[in-house]
């Protein structure tokens, strides 16, 4: 209903600009045709010739003009048509617009409402995604980290298996190694060879002694002999002794003397720490 209304107001509104310029047509019409009659009329003379004598030639009035008749009067303009407008509004449709008006507002802000809470609901989503991917990936990197630390755990402990498998065979190794050379140089020692190398030191030390005057016959003593490879002697302490304190100094110099000492048969044999029985010929 409120649609006819507006049509009613259109029609109005065309019929009024319509004789709008109809008023306007007619005025300008009417300037028109006074402005063609009030237009001077030139008249048109005639010419006879006449053959006239000297007496006939008397000078001739002319004629008078005939006045053009008076314009007519200017009809009176037309009275405005006053532009009325559309027609006011009825209280019914007053109340119609507000009406109208009330539920395009209602709707508007229903879009609104409807559209906050879309951008809420999808930010909520977002958040939810996003704190989703941040557990997802912290439980990714700590995976990770267990495992590096597994791997890690495993590889040390393959590692240390391995070290003390090496160990252990380095070990049995050396063990048989220091076995078998202790077994042969027991062997050694028990053999003439070791005996012969002592023998050719206590001989060397023997010469190399300057008997003290306090000597008595039948000296016997323990020497206690420190030497590096090569011979040469770095300590030397008398040990069991039945000499006085002249004899063991003498038997000390005496070992000083005798260095380097004369090597072993055998390098094999080789001791650092050698005790020699100091027992001289009488």
């Amino acid at each position: 209903m409120a649609e006819e209304r507006k049509s009613d107001r259109w029609i109005s509104l065309t019929q009024s600009i319509l004789l709008h310029a109809a008023v306007i047509g007619a005025l300008a019409y009417g300037f028109y045709s006074y402005q063609k009659q009030s237009k001077p009329v030139v008249p048109t003379l005639a010419i006879e010739g006449t053959v006239v004598s000297d007496k006939d030639l008397q000078p001739v009035k002319p004629a008078a003009t005939p006045l053009p008749p008076p314009p007519e009067p200017e009809p009176p303009p037309p009275e405005p048509v006053e532009d009325v407008g559309p027609p006011s509004p009825s209280p019914e449709e007053i109340a119609q617009r507000e009406q109208e008006e009330k539920q395009k507002q209602e709707q508007v802000q229903r879009a609104e409402e409807e559209r906050v809470a879309l951008e809420k609901k999808q930010a909520e989503e977002k958040a939810a995604a996003e704190q989703k991917a941040r557990e997802e990936a912290e439980r990714k990197r700590i995976a990770d980290e267990k495992k590096k630390a597994d791997d890690k755990r495993k590889a040390e402990e393959a590692k240390r298996k391995a070290d003390e498998e090496k160990a252990r065979a380095a070990s049995e190794a050396e063990l048989r190694k220091s076995l078998e050379a202790e077994e042969r140089l027991n062997t050694l020692r028990s053999s003439s060879a070791m005996a012969s190398w002592i023998g050719q030191i206590a001989n060397r030390i023997q010469r190399a002694w300057i008997r003290p005057p306090s000597a008595r016959p039948g000296i016997d003593c323990v020497v206690h002999v420190t030497q590096v490879p090569g011979g040469a002697v770095t300590s030397v302490k008398v040990g069991e002794c039945n000499g006085d304190a002249a004899v063991r100094q003498s038997i000390e110099d005496a070992v000083i003397r005798a260095s380097p000492l004369p090597p072993p048969p055998d390098p094999a044999l080789f001791e650092r720490e050698l005790d020699i029985r100091f027992k001289p010929q009488d």
